[in-house]
């Protein structure tokens, strides 16, 4: 257990670093920023190298929305839940004051600003409402479930999973960046919450309530559609499939 929890907590560490860094350090700078497409190629290369890298380990989850998915998917242990959870989000919180420390260190650095968090109403990149924000998230974050629980089923192509799981969240960040600044991930939204200005930690809540949401949904879509053709945890660990996300 303790090397699952490690490897979730430097997975989580860093997709928050490698995601939130790009948004905060890389994104808007003129001329040569990597704008809204490198964000979201961002977070997903962390995935899909961190899927790679500890994946084996402990099934390479870095979200609390994907394990609760996985847990219901009948992927992975139910006990392992809450310990899984608590990991991811001190990951997440632990990069997250890394990047504080650097953005610190800026020339002419006056707060961290909304710090790559999630929001909606003003804190929405484009200003969409509560309501689109929490539709948007639980469909996406049940989107992404699907991915993962597919790219890692017995019947999938053996090896290919972490990048079919990285790409999904690279094209789920392609349309949700406008939205939300794209959570589908309740502990990538912590970490920086507790850093930035403004309203993210009294709109934390739903970037909780809508990823845990969406990801039970996606994993009772999956079983619906692949029923007694889905691999169990152990076949998909046993037998070398790729690892899930």
């Amino acid at each position: 257990m303790t090397r699952k929890l490690l490897a979730e907590f430097f997975g989580t560490f860093s997709l928050v670093l490698g995601g939130c860094g790009s948004a905060v350090l890389a994104a808007g700078v003129a001329d040569v920023g990597i704008g809204w497409l490198g964000v979201s190629l961002a977070f997903g290369l962390t995935v899909l190298t961190m899927a790679f890298a500890v994946g084996h380990i402990s099934g390479g989850h870095f979200n609390p929305a994907v394990t609760l998915g996985l847990v219901i998917g009948g992927r992975h242990s139910a006990a392992e839940l809450v310990p899984y959870w608590v990991s991811q989000v001190v990951g997440a919180i632990a990069a997250a004051a890394v990047l504080y420390v650097i953005v610190s260190g800026g020339a002419g650095f006056t707060g961290p600003g909304s710090f790559a968090t999630n929001g909606y109403g003003e804190a929405s990149p484009q200003g969409y409402s509560m309501l689109s924000a929490l539709v948007i998230e639980i469909v996406m974050t049940a989107f992404f479930l699907i991915i993962i629980l597919g790219a890692t089923s017995a019947g999938a192509p053996v090896g290919f999973g972490p990048l079919a799981i990285g790409l999904g969240l690279t094209l789920i960040h392609l349309v949700t960046i406008p939205v939300t600044n794209t959570s589908v991930n309740p502990a990538r939204s912590t970490g920086v919450a507790l850093f930035a200005d403004g309203p993210a930690l009294g709109q934390l809540w739903l970037f909780w309530v809508a990823p845990l949401i969406g990801g039970a949904l996606g994993a009772i879509i999956w079983k619906a559609m692949a029923g007694a053709d889905d691999g169990t945890m152990s076949e998909a660990v046993e037998g070398g499939a790729p690892p899930i996300d």
